[in-house]
């Protein structure tokens, strides 16, 4: 994976290398007039666009829509309402029925803007749809800029478990323009920095540092400190990636640092409660808690992601945590292995590890610690 300048000013392309399922990451600012041009040059061939978008970003997916339809390509369009239950069964089976109606067929692509909901739930569409269809991923929020929109992840939700039910299927272009997040929310733009900080703790104590004396800049959405902040972010996804693209290591799971909390909070608070970046900071001040208690790390650690968490206006406590709801859902963690509980956690910034066979009493300790 590398970094480079792409035409235009402020602008700058991340490679992600995986053999003939390699891509581009466009990151910039006011970009998008350039979108035609780049995603005819990822898709030489398209044709067909179904351009899936999240209800909330709906001027911003016609932009992107009057750019291509100026290039003869058919388009049919479909609106998902916002939010973590748009990543359902029902939504996705309705997706289905959707472009089959559309007409879709191995050479259509899929077009997915907005947030992670809609990456994800459209990216699976993609991946079981004839067995596998191209897709684009144009991320509206910070949050899938840095995150779901890099690395192949989709999928839906069960009831009882998020992310359940998916496929790895990689893109083969993102676009990532910092404009789109102009009507971004600003408790949602907040929500994406907890996963920026999470690459300075598990990959890069240089970023971390950087993070730390640029958090201002970032809560103030200066441009040219998010597209570097996306821009690292996207290069340490992609090296972690590269390495592991099918989990198949364990090198991957390193990018759940703070999510096994994280996920046991949203599904007992109930999903919406707290935003899923939300959810991140506090799951890493519980993992950081953990490390400590195990004897892993110190807690200088902890003292420092505590400092940029809260520099990035981020929460760090959770008062209404249910420990004991909390860990039933733990147990049904993609990273448990034989009944036994394993985390992610910390030895100092910019390595963590798989850690495994936890006693639940430290995991309550840990819960408790940021209550």
């Amino acid at each position: 994976m590398n970094s480079k300048l792409a035409a235009g000013q402020g602008e700058c392309l991340v490679s992600v290398d995986l053999g003939d399922r390699s891509y581009p990451i466009h990151i910039g600012t006011e970009a998008t007039g350039r979108f035609a041009a780049a995603l005819k040059e990822s898709l030489v061939d398209i044709s067909h666009a179904l351009v899936i978008y999240d209800a909330a970003v709906q001027s911003w997916a016609t932009h992107l829509v009057d750019q291509i339809d100026q290039d003869s390509i058919r388009i049919n369009q479909s609106a998902v309402p916002s939010g973590e239950p748009s990543k359902s069964i029902e939504q996705y089976a309705a997706l289905l029925n959707w472009m089959l109606e559309s007409g879709a067929d191995r050479r259509s692509v899929i077009i997915a803007v907005g947030g992670g909901v809609i990456g994800d739930l459209a990216g699976f569409a993609a991946a079981s749809f004839a067995r596998g269809i191209r897709f684009v991923q144009v991320p509206t929020t910070l949050l899938a800029m840095v995150d779901s929109s890099v690395g192949g992840k989709t999928g839906i939700n069960l009831a009882a478990a998020k992310n359940m039910v998916g496929a790895f299927w990689q893109p083969d272009l993102v676009w990532a323009d910092t404009q789109s997040m102009e009507t971004l929310p600003e408790r949602s733009y907040l929500s994406g920095l907890a996963e920026v900080v999470k690459y300075g703790v598990i990959d890069d104590p240089p970023f971390f540092d950087w993070l730390a004396a640029n958090a201002s800049a970032l809560v103030a959405r200066d441009p040219a400190a998010m597209r570097y902040a996306i821009e690292q972010s996207c290069l340490s996804k992609a090296r972690v990636v590269n390495e592991d693209e099918r989990e198949t290591s364990g090198r991957r799971a390193i990018l759940n640092y703070g999510h096994t909390f994280a996920h046991a909070i949203e599904a007992t608070a109930g999903y919406g409660t707290l935003l899923h970046g939300e959810a991140v900071s506090i799951g890493m001040q519980m993992a950081a808690s953990l490390a400590i208690g195990l004897g892993r790390c110190d807690q200088d650690l902890l003292d420092r992601q505590t400092d940029l968490l809260t520099a990035c206006q981020l929460p760090i406590t959770f008062p209404q945590a249910d420990i004991d709801a909390m860990l039933p859902v733990m147990m049904r963690d993609k990273k448990v292995a034989h009944g036994k509980l394993r985390f992610i956690l910390p030895n100092k910034i910019g390595s963590v590890q798989l850690v495994g066979d936890i006693a639940s009493a430290d995991v309550c300790r840990a819960i408790e610690a940021h209550r």
